[in-house]
Order: C-alpha cells, then sequence, then structure tokens
C-alpha cells in the first residue's frame, strides 16, 4: 500500500462532503506511458502490510466518516482484498466497497468479486487498439475492458443512491471514467459512442479533462523512461484544450447522454494527485 485516506476528489456521490475511504495499493496491471501515479503503479512507493491490518485500515477509515470504502488499482491484489473485505465486515464495518480500477480486469476475476464489492469506478481508456498499444502497451485494452465492463454491469447493476448524513451516496452500480488525452478527441468520441449504444443509462459515464503532463515534468527531471515516451508522443506534452474537451461534452449531448459527470475548467491540477506518503497504513 502507498496510502490510506480521506480523498476528496471523486466524483460527487463517491466523496461527497466528507471524503472517500481511499486506499492506494501499489502496482497496476497496465504501464501507461502517461501515468500520474507512477510512483505507485511501479511500485515505488509500497509497504507490505497483512490482510489483518488492511481490515483496521477499513474500520478506521470509516471511523473518520468515509462514505464508502474506495480501493485503487486492486486487481492484483484481489484475493487479500476480499479476505479484508469479510474481515472488515465481521468487525462491524458497513460502508459500500467500491473498486477503482483502470478497467484491464479478467471477467472471471469481476464474478470473484461478487459478494466483497459493491460499486466499481472503472477506467474506459480506449477503443482505439493502436492508441492503447501506443499508451499503455495493451493493444487488446478495448476488447478486455468491454467484456469486463459488461460483467460488472450484470453483478452490479445500474447505479443506485442512497442518502446518507445528508449526502447522496453511490451505494451500488457502475461509473465509468475516461480521462480525454491530447490530441486524442476522435478516441474520447468513440468510447462514448461505444458505452452509451451498448450501456446506456445502466452505467453512469465520467468524461475527464484532467490530463496532467507529468511526464513532461519527469523527463525534465531526468527520467529516461518519461524522455523516451515524450519523444515518441510529444504531444502528451500539453494539457487538453478546452475548446476540445468543449467538443466532447457537446458530442455526449448530441448522442443522447443525459446523466453524466463532467469537469469545469482547471481541472488539470496536481491537486488531485495525492502525496503516497504512507499516510493511514
Amino acid at each position: 500500500m502507498a496510502r490510506a485516506a480521506l480523498h476528496f476528489w471523486e466524483e460527487p456521490p463517491i466523496s461527497g462532503e466528507d471524503g472517500s475511504g481511499t486506499i492506494f495499493f501499489s502496482g497496476c496491471p497496465l504501464r501507461c506511458v502517461y501515468c500520474q501515479n507512477a510512483s505507485i503503479a511501479l511500485g515505488e512507493a509500497a509497504r507490505a502490510i497483512t490482510v489483518e491490518r488492511l481490515a483496521a485500515i477499513m474500520g478506521e477509515l470509516e471511523a473518520a466518516g468515509a462514505l464508502n470504502i474506495n480501493c485503487v488499482t486492486p486487481t492484483h491484489f484481489a484475493p487479500q482484498i476480499r479476505a479484508a473485505v469479510a474481515l472488515a465486515r465481521e468487525q462491524g464495518m458497513a460502508l459500500p466497497v467500491l473498486w477503482n480500477t483502470g478497467g484491464y480486469e479478467t471477467v472471471e476475476a469481476v464474478r470473484g468479486n461478487v459478494g466483497f464489492v459493491d460499486a466499481y469506478l472503472t477506467d474506459f481508456k480506449y477503443a482505439d487498439a493502436a492508441l492503447a498499444a501506443r499508451y499503455s502497451h495493451a493493444a487488446d485494452y478495448p476488447e478486455v475492458a468491454l467484456a469486463a465492463l459488461q460483467t460488472m454491469v450484470e453483478v452490479v447493476g445500474a447505479p443506485c443512491y442512497d442518502e446518507f448524513r445528508g449526502q447522496e451516496r453511490l451505494v451500488s452500480g457502475v461509473v465509468v471514467r475516461h480521462l480525454m488525452l491530447p490530441g486524442a478527441l476522435d478516441n474520447s468520441k468513440a468510447v462514448v459512442r461505444l458505452l452509451h449504444e451498448r450501456f446506456g443509462s445502466d452505467v453512469r459515464l465520467s468524461l475527464m479533462n484532467q490530463y496532467t503532463p507529468v511526464i513532461a515534468q519527469a523527463a525534465a527531471a531526468g527520467d529516461r523512461r518519461a524522455a523516451a515516451a515524450l519523444a515518441a508522443s510529444p504531444e502528451l506534452a500539453t494539457t487538453v484544450p478546452d475548446s476540445e474537451y468543449e467538443q466532447l461534452l457537446d458530442f455526449a449531448d448530441a448522442l443522447g447522454v443525459e446523466d453524466y459527470f463532467w469537469q469545469e475548467g482547471g481541472a488539470a491540477e496536481e491537486s488531485f494527485i495525492p502525496a503516497f506518503d504512507f499516510t493511514g497504513v
């Protein structure tokens, strides 16, 4: 793990006013060249804990006022997390459990979460296989993520909310995030069209413009891996223009997507990236 704390920058019914009980796990199934959490994705910020400690952390987050337990990049620790959820519930933890994933999941893994995970906060990064290969070294991302998403919808159903301490709270269902990338408007439109036509209101979309060019910062600091990636994809050195983001929102509206999350200007700030300093671990 790298961090466990209240997090206030998720979608409104996830963070609310009190914060989401967010647990950041180290490691990731993907290797996105533009990763904004590279220190944990690569396992550079990591501290080993036991299942018992993880269950206790869930209880501590509930006591701190969290609206939910939000497991970030949890896939590769699925068996241990399921065991911790079961133990935490035995000890009285009663919050919904969210699986916050890059979307690169197997159908078997999603089915294995039944009874442990209440809701999914999942990415759908690419409809374009070539872009998935170029940026995330995963040409099969579109087909893998689509199969996983279909299974998520089957096992947890459409988004459902309750009122908790005067706040609307997601308690089950699927929120699908799409982070718009510089120069990739066509990919973003294809993602929105695919998800809307395939799932309609069975998922709630979250269209994000918070891409932060940390790859440029890393390259400038002497990171050879980042420098090589930036040389191959120089467009990643910039944020997404507001005009392109507005085009995406207009496209979603024209398709008839009625209820989705969107971000106002200034979202591409480092405040969305917490310090992975083992807080709460």
